[in-house]
């Protein structure tokens, strides 16, 4: 596999981030990359962007975007004030998935929570999502909890 890098995401990335996101087949999603210079990312872009706990990400081969994911780093009372990392909108571009993309962005993502210094990592994924979830168990997830969203 060619050498995979992780960055920090810039604005000029949000028209690749949205178009993973809105080319999602699980989700039923309103995002529109066309809109990708729309005063809401970029007001979104700029909160996450200032936020040291916060960190949108783009996975690159050769310079080309590949893939995607968020870091949120929250502090808790439970587990005697530990840190926990969450992992979100992970999406890897349709002609680079099952090139292990995904197993590198995770494993990245774990070392980071590591370097953080966090007590654990937690995700998501929609149930429709089986192949993910085998994915995510193949690398020490568990399901340990029930998720439940209400969107507002």
């Amino acid at each position: 596999m060619p050498v995979l890098s992780i960055r920090d995401a810039t604005r000029s990335d949000l028209c690749f981030i949205i178009g993973l996101i809105a080319h999602d087949t699980v989700l039923d999603l309103i995002d529109d990359p066309a809109q990708a210079d729309g005063d809401d990312y970029a007001a979104a872009f700029q909160a996450i962007d200032s936020d040291p706990n916060q960190h949108l990400l783009v996975a690159e081969i050769d310079c080309t975007p590949v893939g995607t994911f968020q870091l949120t780093f929250t502090l808790g009372i439970f587990r005697r004030g530990a840190w926990r990392c969450t992992i979100e909108g992970v999406h890897v571009s349709s002609e680079h998935r099952n090139k292990r993309i995904g197993e590198a962005m995770m494993v990245w993502a774990i070392e980071r929570a590591r370097e953080r210094r966090c007590s654990m990592v937690q995700l998501t994924s929609n149930k429709k999502r089986t192949d993910a979830h085998r994915f995510y168990e193949r690398l020490g997830f568990s399901r340990s909890h029930e998720g439940f969203k209400l969107y507002i």
